[in-house]
């Protein structure tokens, strides 16, 4: 059986002008059995099409933060940066993907992007914004865990971990603030936070607020939680469909 193909969304660095991307989203699929494939930004719509008929599924990565315009609010902060090229091929990539039943993984800013694309909105800046005595923006090493997270049962993240609290680690300033329409939790800080949401009603739409693609090497939970996207990825591809 052939393995299934991930799109991959692709960073952004401003300083280069160049795309990169952190080896651990790509590692964290080839180890289970998945292969990657980093989407260039592109803006033709037939050319995203074709890209996107290519992908089995995609993984929707870490980077800038979502612009506040996405869910109709403007740049509250200077530290609000953002990668509009980006905002603007993921909301085709995902409403292709939803469209065509198509699994899906968000990881950081890929579960803020998902909320604020289907209707939801932002903590722009959780400092200024939200009152926590939890680390949200931890320095390095990324693989440390930080502060827990209370997983809520009956969801996928719990059939997947099967526990009902976890350690993380965490690398963001931006957070779900109102969940939107067709989504629902799956996690949430200790502080209060949405830390994983879900869409109850697609094939496989997960998404975490922390990084797995730091600690897969190390930690179960994190590998499991890669596998559980590609196996889905897998089941989900058209010639198991016709099986």
């Amino acid at each position: 059986m052939a393995k299934p193909v991930i799109g991959v969304m692709p960073l952004w660095d401003d300083e280069k002008d160049s795309i990169w991307m952190l080896p651990g989203y790509f590692d964290g699929i080839i180890r289970e059995g998945g292969i990657p494939l980093m989407i260039p930004f592109l803006e033709n719509v037939e050319d995203l099409e074709r890209i996107a008929g290519l992908c089995d599924g995609f993984l929707l990565t870490g980077g800038h933060d979502v612009a506040p315009e996405l869910y109709n609010e403007t740049p509250l902060q200077d530290n609000v940066c953002c990668c509009r090229k980006r905002d603007e091929m993921e909301l085709f990539i995902l409403r292709s993907a939803i469209e065509n039943d198509k699994p899906v993984l968000g990881i950081c800013r890929g579960i803020q992007f998902i909320n604020a694309a289907l209707g939801g909105t932002l903590y722009q800046d959780i400092p200024t914004q939200y009152q926590s005595d939890i680390q949200h923006h931890q320095e390095p090493p990324y693989d440390v865990p930080v502060h827990g997270v209370k997983i809520v049962k009956d969801t996928p993240l719990y059939e997947c971990l099967h526990t009902d609290f976890l350690q993380v680690n965490s690398y963001h300033h931006q957070a779900v603030r109102r969940i939107a329409p067709g989504l629902e939790e799956m996690a949430i800080s200790t502080d209060g936070l949405v830390e994983a949401l879900y869409m109850p009603s697609h094939r496989f739409l997960c998404a975490v607020q922390w990084h797995p693609e730091f600690s897969y090497e190390t930690d179960e939970n994190s590998r499991k939680i890669f596998r559980s996207f590609t196996e889905a990825v897998g089941q989900a591809r058209p010639e198991q469909i016709r099986k």
